[in-house]
């Protein structure tokens, strides 16, 4: 059986594309990119979309009430205004900051900017104050009385009573927390994840113990370097405390610094190939795979392995495959923003609120959930007062009050969150000329109740692209709505579709495309 002949709506496509022929002055008819849906080859299940209150929602949370309402409505709202416009992103889990105190301890902490100072809910004589934080427990709050459902919180540092220098970033490369601590940072874990439960009624999903803890943070920031064997001891401390007061919390490793650690040595020789560590063989010392309330994922920051395109799917199709080998191991990206070190493609500082970031970023979400079957991508910072390409919504500097400006990098990221909820299945979707190099990103997704088909187009270049999709197997393709982030648009709704009409994919633009599935 020919290729044509299985395929017979590709053989129409074709026929249409060499029969027809453009009128003397007229422009040629597009190229039309055909993309192959097979519903009976599904990959990972969609978890969650989220980013993190860190750092300036301690402030944004107590600014004027209609200001933060409205930051609230743009990452957190699933409802539309006028036309069918999205108001927000629709996040599905919010990562809480559960900072280590050095806020209390001022210029003396080392951190020399206070914006990325954090309080602590521990207090110097051992007592605990959950009123504390108040800012961060304002969108924490915020964030579910919009629908979000999953939260997450992670320590960027012990508290600073449990640390080894009494200050919540290290010194050079040595780990900030004695093993004799593990089990008080196990125990303060917990106590957190109960007292946030009874000052807010939320309990957390996750716990994240550890961050990045390839690099040294000596400075700048809460941060500390640990080695395996060293996360292996926290991780059972950890899950021993939650399981000892009877929380559901799980915890999550391994936060990466970059993708490559996770699966490779590399320069890191105590500190990488984290999947081998401790998911690989059941004898090593630092094995966890057993260990009781460890979710069974892999995180990994996709930092440093963006750029060129070709190395980023590279690493990433490695990832998928050492994930894979593990069964019931799933992966998630839990921590990007765009910074240096990409290849000349962009650059990480100066804010931009226009579309070449969000680009940007929509293509590294494409190869994070179609290369590396990420099954939940998480953004760093909600919100930002800096000058770099770090936020979804941006502010003014400004403890008390200011001006909010949302990026295009927020919708973006909208194109995905707001449509793939929690319970999505990614499938199949191969463009049958994948040696073309003018084509669109296009990847597919079946909605969680198994009604829809959600179709993200990624088109990076100057010219439109027309994108027909052709379903595989008994389902059928009905009408669809298309939205579209450019320049110009923010997730703007456009025309109901027909069923069987070619989607036109705008120059420089994500595009959205929800189907009914017949």
């Amino acid at each position: 059986m020919s290729f044509w002949t299985k395929w017979p709506g590709l053989g129409l496509c074709a026929t249409l594309l060499a029969t027809a022929s453009p009128a003397r002055g007229q422009a040629p008819p597009a190229v039309v990119t055909t993309v192959r849906i097979d519903p009976t080859r599904p990959h990972q299940t969609i978890a969650n979309f989220a980013a993190s209150d860190a750092w300036a929602c301690q402030f944004v949370g107590q600014w004027p009430a209609a200001k933060k309402e409205a930051i609230a409505d743009l990452l957190f709202s699933q409802k539309s205004g006028p036309g069918g416009q999205p108001k927000g992103i629709g996040l599905s889990m919010w990562r809480f900051n559960i900072g280590a105190g050095s806020a209390e301890q001022g210029a003396a902490s080392g951190i020399q900017d206070e914006w990325r100072r954090t309080e602590s809910f521990l207090l110097p004589a051992g007592s605990y104050d959950f009123t504390r934080l108040a800012g961060q427990q304002w969108f924490l709050k915020a964030a579910q009385r919009r629908g979000v459902r999953q939260f997450l919180g992670f320590l960027n540092s012990p508290p600073v009573s449990l640390t080894v220098n009494g200050k919540t970033h290290a010194d050079k490369d040595q780990t900030n927390l004695a093993p004799a601590n593990y089990a008080a940072l196990g125990s303060y874990c917990a106590t957190v994840v109960a007292g946030v439960k009874q000052a807010t009624g939320i309990t957390f999903d996750y716990l994240s113990p550890i961050n990045e803890p390839q690099w040294d943070w000596s400075g700048g920031q809460e941060g500390s370097p640990f080695r395996n064997a060293e996360m292996a001891g926290v991780a059972r401390a950890t899950s021993a405390a939650l399981a000892a007061r009877h929380l559901p919390t799980r915890v999550l490793l391994s936060e990466a610094g970059k993708l490559t650690y996770l699966y490779e040595t590399a320069d890191k020789p105590e500190r990488g190939d984290q999947l081998g560590a401790f998911f690989g063989n059941k004898t090593a010392p630092t094995y966890l795979g057993a260990t009781p309330q460890l979710a069974p994922i892999i995180a990994g920051h996709s930092y440093f392995t963006t750029s060129p395109a070709t190395a980023a799917v590279a690493v990433r199709r490695q990832l998928a495959a050492r994930v894979a080998a593990v069964p019931g191991l799933s992966f998630w990206q839990s921590e990007y923003c765009i910074l240096g070190g990409n290849e000349g493609e962009i650059n990480g500082s100066s804010r931009d609120l226009g579309i070449a970031p969000a680009l940007y970023l929509a293509r590294i979400l494409h190869y994070d959930l179609a290369v590396a079957d990420a099954a939940a991508w998480q953004w760093w910072l909600a919100i930002s007062p800096n000058d770099y390409k770090d936020g979804l919504v941006y502010i003014d500097q400004n403890k008390t009050d200011g001006r909010y400006y949302p990026s295009k990098m927020l919708w973006a990221l909208g194109n995905y969150s707001r449509f793939l909820r929690p319970g999505a299945v990614r499938l199949t979707a191969q463009l049958t000329d994948s040696a073309r190099t003018d084509q669109p990103l296009v990847s597919a997704f079946r909605s969680a109740n198994g009604k829809q088909l959600i179709t993200i187009v990624v088109n990076d270049h100057d010219a439109p692209a027309t994108v027909q999709l052709v379903l595989s197997g008994q389902r059928r393709l009905g009408a669809g709505q298309a939205y579209v982030t450019s320049a110009t648009a923010d997730l703007q709704p456009g025309s109901a579709m027909p069923a069987g009409q070619t989607l036109r994919a705008a120059p420089r633009s994500i595009t959205t495309l929800v189907s009914e599935l017949r």
